[in-house]
């Protein structure tokens, strides 16, 4: 039985104008470093510094973007898009550590060009993935804790039909669903917000497209979904 990523009429309700590239990879094998340049990272994390010359942090026009965006829904308190938060690891010296060859791709695409990537494991998502707006108690356990947590009402959410995936749209990621090295079916998807920044998000798919064949021989499919365009079956 097939499954779809869509997008409901209440998120678009409220971001018409955001483009999300989705992007569907099969039969991966996700173990080794071999052909992953040793200095991806490190490399990426300078490159990152160029997003965040400013100070403070929020007054950089990415970061910029998305605290405008993220006045618009519902937030936990504290809750920022995870590309500011990778980016303020960069202008902090802290720098992005590497977790498994899939996820430090995604994230060197991130750090490059300032916007949030997303990689979740298919073969743990419970039916449709959707993103809409939470009705509010929603379950989710985030990457790397146990407790559960519940959605707010009015929250922009990633969820299937157990539970959260990601909250506050693009701010947390579900332990469920993460991208460990025995991953084999990937989904990722990359949102832009910024209408003028259209050819950054299409230079930045063809880039992780580009890199996930040249260091994991990974074929990714791409696809944008628009308000015109809300889903596609995988």
């Amino acid at each position: 039985m097939k499954q779809k990523f869509i997008t409901t009429p209440a998120f678009w309700d409220l971001f018409p104008e955001v483009e999300i590239a989705v992007l569907l990879a099969n039969n991966v094998d996700n173990h080794s470093y071999a052909n992953v340049p040793k200095e991806l990272l490190e490399r990426a994390n300078l490159q990152a510094l160029k997003w965040v010359e400013n100070d403070p942090i929020s007054a950089n026009p990415v970061i910029k973007d998305w605290r405008e965006a993220y006045q618009k829904f519902k937030t936990k308190k504290g809750a920022r898009c995870a590309v500011e938060n990778l980016l303020k690891r960069a202008k902090q010296q802290k720098g992005v550590g590497s977790i498994n060859p899939v996820v430090d791709i995604y994230n060197s695409i991130s750090l490059e060009w300032g916007f949030p990537v997303a990689g979740e494991d298919r073969d743990f998502l419970e039916g449709d993935l959707k993103l809409t707006i939470a009705e509010g108690g929603e379950k989710f356990i985030p990457i790397s804790e146990d407790n559960i947590e519940e959605a707010l009402r009015g929250e922009v959410v990633y969820k299937d039909a157990d539970s959260v995936i990601s909250r506050c749209w693009a701010w947390r990621d579900s332990a469920r669903v993460q991208v460990t090295e025995e991953t084999k079916n990937l989904i990722f998807y990359m949102e832009n917000i910024n209408p003028k920044r259209k050819e950054d998000h299409e230079q930045a798919i063809k880039l992780l497209q580009k890199r996930l064949k040249t260091y994991l021989d990974i074929e990714a499919t791409s696809f944008l979904i628009t308000k015109e365009q809300t889903e596609v079956a995988f």
